[in-house]
C-alpha cells in the first residue's frame, strides 16, 4: 500500500503550478465575493493535504477497488436524482451528513481511475469489438445520469476525457479516425435537429444558449448578457488590468455585471483586475500542468500509470479550454468552473485528489528505473 521513495523523485513542479494556479483563484475569489474566500482557502488547504498523502499511496493497491469507484460513483449519481439539492434549475448536489458536495465532479476523477484498471486488465483486447462496447457502455451509465441532471457541460467534459483515456490505453488509430468522421457530422446534424423549434433534445436554457452564441445581439439581454459582459471586462483590464480589488466605476465586475463572477466567470475578474499579463500567467499555469501530468505519462510503469496521468492532464487541459471560451464568448455558455481557480470545494479538492495519484505515478516510475538500474 504504501513505499518508500527519494524526495529527489517528487514532481515539486507540478505540485507548485497546482498550488499557484489555487493561490490566484484564492485571491480572485475574495475579489468576486469576499465572502467566500476563506471558505476557498480552506478547501485549498485540505486539498494540498491530501494530494501530498494520496502521492504516497501505491496506486496500483487502489486500484485493485475499480469496481467498488464504479458502484459508489454511480450510486452517489444516482442519489442526486432522489435526494438531490436543486439550484439554478438543476439538480445537481447532494447533502450528506451536513457535507454538502457535487457528485458530478467526483464522478470525473473517479472515472479515470476506473478505466485505468479496466483497460489494464484487458489491455490485449482493447481493439476488440467486445472490450470497446463494454467500455462504451461503462461510460454511458454515469454520462447519462449527469446529462439528466441537467448537466450538459460536465457530461460533455466526461465525454472527452473518456476519449482521452481510450487513446492513452492505446486504442487503434483506424478506430479513432472511424469514430471522428462519423461524429463531427452527426453532431453536426444533432446540433441542426436540437435548435428546431419544438424539439426536445436540449432543454430550453440549453437551447437559448446555443442561439444566443450564433446570433448574440438579439440575445443581449438575456441568455447572452454573461458573456457579452464578461468579454467587456477582460478587454478594459487591457495589459496590466485595472488593479486588486479596485474601487473603479468603469468596473464590470464592480457594477455587479458579470453573473457568476465567483464560478463560471472567474477568468473575467482575472482578465479584468490582472490583465492580459494576469490572464496568460493563468493561461500558461493550466498548460503547464496538462504538458507535466502528460510527461507523466510517457515515462509511467504501466498502462494504468499512464491512463490517470493522461486522463488527468485531459481534464485540466479540456475543461481549462472550455471555461475560458465561454469566457472569451468562443464558445456557447457551458457553465463549467476553470479547473483550480474557480469557488467550489468539490472540484478544488477532486481535483488535488486526482493530482495526488498523478505524483505517485512519477515516484513509481522513477523507482522502477531506479531499481532497474541497480539490479
Amino acid at each position: 500500500m504504501f513505499s518508500t521513495f527519494r524526495i529527489r523523485d517528487y514532481d515539486f513542479k507540478l505540485v507548485v503550478m497546482t498550488l499557484a494556479l489555487a493561490g490566484i483563484g484564492v485571491m480572485a475569489i475574495g475579489s468576486a465575493e469576499p465572502s467566500l474566500q476563506t471558505r476557498q482557502l480552506a478547501g485549498a488547504a485540505v486539498g494540498a493535504v491530501l494530494m501530498i498523502v494520496i502521492s504516497f499511496f501505491n496506486y496500483s493497491f487502489i486500484l485493485k477497488f475499480y469496481w467498488l469507484m464504479y458502484a459508489i460513483n454511480i450510486g452517489l449519481l444516482a442519489l442526486v436524482w432522489y435526494m438531490g439539492d436543486e439550484g439554478g434549475g438543476a439538480q445537481r448536489w447532494l447533502e450528506i451528513g451536513g457535507l454538502r458536495f457535487q457528485p458530478s465532479e467526483t464522478a470525473k476523477i473517479l472515472l479515470i481511475l476506473f478505466f485505468a484498471a479496466f483497460i489494464m486488465r484487458y489491455k490485449e483486447k482493447l481493439n476488440t469489438i467486445w472490450i470497446i462496447g463494454a467500455c462504451i457502455l461503462l461510460i454511458m451509465l454515469p454520462w447519462w445520469l449527469i446529462y439528466k441532471q441537467p448537466d450538459l457541460s460536465t457530461s460533455i467534459v466526461v465525454i472527452i476525457v473518456f476519449c482521452v483515456v481510450m487513446f492513452a490505453g492505446g486504442i487503434s488509430l483506424k478506430l479513432v479516425l472511424g469514430v471522428i468522421a462519423i461524429t463531427v457530422p452527426a453532431l453536426a446534424l444533432l446540433v441542426s435537429l436540437a435548435l428546431q423549434p419544438d424539439n426536445t433534445i436540449l432543454e430550453g436554457f440549453q437551447k437559448n444558449r446555443l442561439l444566443a452564441f450564433i446570433n448574440p445581439e438579439e440575445y443581449s439581454d438575456r441568455e447572452a448578457y454573461q458573456q457579452l459582459n464578461s468579454v467587456m471586462a477582460i478587454g478594459s483590464g487591457q495589459l496590466d488590468g485595472k488593479g486588486y480589488k479596485n474601487n473603479e466605476i468603469t468596473s464590470v465586475k464592480n457594477g455587479n455585471f458579470i453573473s457568476e463572477a465567483e464560478t463560471d466567470f472567474i477568468f473575467a475578474v482575472i482578465g479584468e483586475e490582472f490583465g492580459f499579463k494576469g490572464s496568460v500567467v493563468v493561461i500558461a499555469l493550466l498548460m503547464g500542468i496538462a504538458l507535466e501530468c502528460i510527461s507523466v505519462a510517457r515515462k509511467a510503469k504501466d498502462a494504468a500509470g499512464m491512463i490517470i496521468a493522461s486522463g488527468m492532464g485531459g481534464l485540466v487541459a479540456f475543461q481549462g479550454f472550455l471555461n475560458i471560451g465561454v469566457t472569451t464568448f468562443i464558445l456557447p455558455n457551458t457553465g463549467l468552473p476553470l479547473p483550480f481557480v474557480s469557488y467550489g470545494l468539490t472540484s478544488l479538492m477532486s481535483l488535488f485528489m486526482g493530482m495526488g495519484v498523478v505524483l505517485n505515478v512519477r515516484l513509481q516510475a522513477k523507482k522502477q528505473n531506479r531499481e532497474r538500474v541497480s539490479t
